[in-house]
């Protein structure tokens, strides 16, 4: 027998919407915290940790078949203490748990579940488990710590010392002089794994990776690599023409299943999009791609009217299943397309590759995307470009219409500080880009909101905000992306206040994060809850590690404060991570842009006078991927000292050394060849 319990359990109280989707599971749930912890050492009872996050399709299956049934429920209640675990909200539970399952089974993924020692040490675990295997498992391993407990503390203890251990980086002695080889010997295996037909690296499934597509066009730019730069615009072309692409209402979903963008894993989540947004607006800047623009544009568009708090944050994610069904929100069958765009449809129903039995076979449904050029339907419907362009235009809008009167995905409403930062600095990006005030004003009034709702009364941060209430400390991402967020917004409106508020972020991090064993910075603060372990996050993943966005920040800083400790700590932490980023560079890939802009050096960009926002917009015409630009008539920069004057001027400074002021755009150029 399988269905809802009556009587909801403690998760009722929880502030997490992954974690009120489990309120009602016969299931004893616990959210993670000291009731929970003291009654399974009071009991001598396992603590069984269950984590996933709202937009998770495994996660509801493993529910629906598991923890709603009663049978399963019984047995998890008997036998141990059960906590649920928002991976979004506690990314430092889900890191030790994580690494738990990985030496255990030499893989991870969500769902996660951990059986656990009463003190929190793992023994057991996996991913996804069927009804009856799970069943099994449970009482297998209640029935080892009931007769052999010895066994049981003695494994917990082997792997529990393995997680301590890993991912240890110590400090280096030498600091080379980094060089185009260093970056070369990066790239050339790299390349290797590039799908030369659509984009991406070769293999299935396919991520978006945005920081990997940073990194590589900033190098295919600067060091005028003709092959890493056309792979780039390809992958963000053949990315916003695919399934993985949302074309009716913007936004990208997290990754699809196969080699051709086709068929996605339909969750939506804000820190894909953030970092998108950020990578299209750069594309966009670098090559004047008209389909660059309008993807950026609509993913904003979409992030503004979806994912947007009456407050001014951003939500986390959009679910991928609907009623149930996963992409059912944004799928069509023939019929109901032909139905709404009428005498349109034969040409619009081509433009997104719409098909009598599906194009999405194993769901006989239809995936919009774009598998035939523009011209070609120019050519073989005998109109011009503007013409196809209105039509488009029109059929979007009549299937966005038509679309919303479906029932939606679950929404995961609340808030975390990194993936806000990130958006941010998206927003920041776009605004520069596109000269939008519009995207502008959205990113400051969420780092307002950020900053007087979200700071500690000590200075620090809280991870997450939901129904006016920030419950969790803050961690290192959340620093990390808000540092470099506020940097962005400087940069766009030369407002200092937002540099003060970085920097006093940064002191914070360093008195709070720092390890005296290792150049790198703890995920958790001293303050932080004490966990079995205090991990470092150092690899590169679909999000940048916060460690390599904490070493760029304390760069930055420590040009524009001309702060000597912030630079050494930022060139300590790159140097003792730079030999592991040739062996897998799309794993360091954040890395790699701090080394790039070593090897071709930070152009700093001091813009006085009162015609400093004219030279800023005329500036923002140009890539310079490699440079921090500042400005004003008033500073207390140290750049910016002894520069004021009423009349414009523009400063090239690099390495301590500026050329002579410029009055042009045009001349300043000059001195960046």
């Amino acid at each position: 027998m399988s269905n809802v319990h009556s009587e909801p359990n403690s998760l009722i109280n929880a502030s997490s919407p992954y974690l009120l989707q489990h309120a009602y599971n016969p299931v004893h749930w616990h959210e993670w915290g000291q009731e929970a912890l003291e009654k399974a050492k009071a009991e001598n009872k396992l603590i069984l940790v269950s984590i996933g996050y709202s937009a998770c399709h495994w996660c509801h299956v493993m529910e629906r078949e598991c923890f709603e049934n009663h049978e399963v429920a019984e047995v998890m209640n008997r036998h141990f203490i059960c906590v649920k675990v928002d991976r979004e909200e506690r990314p430092d539970i889900d890191q030790i748990y994580m690494y738990a399952i990985q030496l255990m089974t030499g893989s991870g993924g969500w769902p996660l579940n951990c059986i656990c020692l009463p003190d929190q040490r793992p023994i057991y675990g996996g991913t996804y488990f069927r009804k009856n295997d799970w069943i099994n498992i449970l009482e297998n391993v209640a029935d080892l710590w009931a007769k052999e407990p010895e066994k049981a503390i003695e494994y917990a203890e082997r792997l529990t010392s393995g997680i301590r251990d890993s991912e240890k980086i110590i400090a280096v002695d030498v600091k080379e002089v980094y060089t185009q080889e260093h970056l070369t010997e990066i790239v050339e295996p790299w390349k290797r794994h590039f799908d030369i037909s659509f984009g991406g690296y070769n293999r299935a499934p396919k991520f978006p990776l945005p920081n990997n597509w940073l990194f590589l066009l900033r190098y295919g730019f600067l060091k005028d690599d003709e092959s890493v730069f056309t792979a780039v615009c390809q992958t963000l072309e053949e990315m916003s023409r695919g399934g993985i692409y949302d074309q009716i209402g913007g936004g990208f979903a997290r990754y699809s299943v196969d080699d051709k963008w086709h068929v996605p894993h339909f969750e939506k989540m804000l820190y894909d999009n953030a970092q998108l947004v950020s990578l299209y607006a750069e594309a966009y800047q670098c090559t004047k791609f008209d389909s660059f623009k309008q993807t950026l544009v609509e993913t904003i568009d979409w992030v503004f009217n979806e994912m947007t708090s009456a407050e001014g944050l951003f939500y986390s994610a959009l679910d991928a299943d609907s009623e149930g069904v996963e992409g059912k929100f944004y799928v069509w069958n023939k019929a109901e397309f032909d139905d709404v765009l009428g005498d349109d449809a034969s040409l619009i129903g081509e433009y997104y590759n719409v098909t009598e039995d599906g194009n999405w076979e194993e769901e006989q449904t239809n995936i919009l995307r774009k598998t035939i050029l523009d011209d070609d339907l120019i050519a073989k419907y005998g109109i011009d470009a503007e013409a196809l362009y209105d039509k488009v235009k029109s059929a979007k809008a009549k299937l966005l219409e038509k679309r919303t009167k479906r029932i939606r995905p679950g929404l995961d409403d609340k808030c975390l500080t990194a993936w806000n930062a990130m958006m941010i600095k998206g927003l920041a990006d776009a605004a520069t880009v596109l000269n939008h005030d519009l995207y502008y004003r959205g990113a400051a009034k969420a780092a307002d909101f950020l900053l007087n709702n979200l700071k500690a009364p000590n200075g620090g941060l809280y991870r997450n905000y939901k129904n006016g209430k920030a419950s969790i400390t803050g961690f290192l991402d959340d620093y990390a992306f808000l540092i470099d967020a506020l940097i962005a917004l400087y940069e766009y409106d030369f407002d200092e206040r937002w540099l003060e508020e970085a920097k006093d972020f940064a002191d914070y991090v360093l008195a709070n994060f720092s390890d005296t064993d290792s150049p790198m910075f703890f995920y958790t603060s001293a303050e932080s809850e004490s966990l079995i372990a205090r991990k470092h996050e150092i690899m590169d993943n679909v999000i940048p590690a916060a460690n390599s966005v904490m070493a760029q920040n304390l760069k930055k800083l420590g040009l524009l404060f001309d702060l000597q400790n912030y630079h050494e700590k930022a060139s300590e932490m790159l140097a003792a991570v730079h030999q592991k980023i040739k062996t897998y560079g799309s794993a360091y890939s954040n890395w790699a842009v701090q080394l790039l802009n070593e090897v071709y050096g930070l152009n700093e960009i001091a813009l006085t006078g009162l015609e400093t926002d004219l030279v800023k917009l005329e500036l923002s015409n140009y890539y310079i991927p490699n440079k921090i630009t500042l400005g004003g008539t008033k500073s207390n920069l140290p750049l910016l000292k002894g520069k004021q004057s009423d009349e414009t001027k523009v400063y090239i400074c690099r390495n301590k050394v500026c050329q002579l002021p410029v009055k042009t755009v045009e001349e300043a150029l000059e001195y960046l060849q």
